[in-house]
């Protein structure tokens, strides 16, 4: 009778033993044993047994072409995955403040804040262990040294760093009490209303896609449920006149103050209320406003603007805290990027 697929017998840690049976002979050896071992491809089992990861009979086994015999015991040995050790790489920082301590940046969009599946290297960590040497906290962890909060990828603006574990941990304790000061300027579809409000909606991950955040209802007690708050203010109207409904806005400037911190809070929760920021991918419609019609040169700069916006309209403009070590208080603003202040001078023109 021949192997079943996950027919392999543990062998001690990560090995898995596969016989050989009769109705395997005469089987490629690469091909037999993709076809017995889940989540891994043939192109990386071959790598694999030509690093040296098979043994067949007790004896390392190179050969991924091999056509299989009566009798053969093969073994395989998985190696454990490990998250790549980041290497620093030269990348420009807009440093906004700096001591022994920590360092403030205003990060630009597009760049990812720590190493991960995708983004390996090109990340603000890369651009620290370069500035910073070794003197990075080790709290975060081997890919995530001394990032106590990240920001978006196409988020763009302020973000504090840990220099040292002492520094790391005073941060955390801060950010768990509430007590960072964090606002970021957002450019909505349409405008909120009330104009001042206070959005009160848990967050989990999106069933089917892990990208992606959703509301859950208090009720539903997910493990992986977050309590999440946001304080917002719209500050601007753009486009009344050519909205659909009397006294309604194409898009709006709203300032989002937040009390907690979760993955993609400002953005789940706008379009929770119906308002996604403009540009988003991932929780509204792209690049584009509904209603915004071309034929008048306001309309047509706008559009073109949005076209050419290649990311959701966020910007974390003031991060204000208490210095984990000296206890000082810091604040620290920093005015949105040029595609951002085009865009919205772009819109306040219609």
């Amino acid at each position: 009778m021949a192997t079943e697929p996950d027919s392999g017998k543990q062998a001690g840690g990560n090995a898995q033993e596969f016989p050989v049976t009769p109705e395997d002979v005469g089987a490629r050896l690469d091909k037999w044993l993709s076809e017995r071992i889940e989540n891994l491809t043939r192109t990386r089992l071959k790598a694999m047994i030509e690093e040296g990861a098979l043994s067949r009979n007790g004896e390392t086994f190179i050969d991924p072409s091999w056509k299989i015999r009566e009798g053969e015991l093969f073994t395989l040995t998985i190696p454990p995955v490990e998250a790549p050790v980041p290497k620093p790489e030269k990348i420009d920082l807009d440093i906004r403040y700096e001591d022994d301590d920590i360092i403030v940046v205003n990060k630009p969009a597009g760049l990812v804040v720590h190493p991960a599946s995708g983004n390996w290297s090109g990340t603000l960590v890369n651009a620290l262990i370069a500035h910073c040497g070794a003197t990075l906290s080790g709290v975060g962890g081997v890919a995530r040294p001394g990032i106590v909060h990240r920001i978006d990828k196409d988020t763009s603006g302020l973000l504090v760093v840990a220099k040292h574990d002492r520094a790391h941990q005073g941060l955390t304790a801060a950010f768990a009490a509430h007590d960072i000061e964090r606002v970021y300027d957002a450019i909505a579809v349409g405008s909120p209303r009330p104009g001042v409000g206070t959005i009160n909606a848990p967050l989990a991950r999106a069933g089917g896609d892990r990208k992606k955040m959703t509301i859950v209802p208090d009720t539903d007690d997910r493990p992986d449920q977050r309590h999440a708050v946001t304080h917002y203010r719209v500050m601007e109207n753009f486009g009344r006149g050519r909205a659909k409904l009397a006294g309604d806005a194409l898009a709006s400037l709203v300032e989002c103050r937040l009390e907690t911190g979760r993955t993609h809070q400002i953005r789940a929760h706008l379009a929770h209320i119906g308002h996604p920021l403009v540009g988003d991918q991932v929780y509204g419609r792209g690049p584009g406003l509904s209603g915004l019609k071309p034929g008048d040169p306001a309309a047509d700069h706008a559009i073109a603007v949005l076209t050419r916006f290649r990311r959701q309209a966020l910007h974390a403009r003031i991060l204000g805290f208490l210095h984990p070590i000296s206890g000082e208080e810091l604040y620290f603003e920093a005015t949105p990027p040029a595609d951002f202040a085009e865009l919205h001078e772009a819109l306040k023109a219609l």
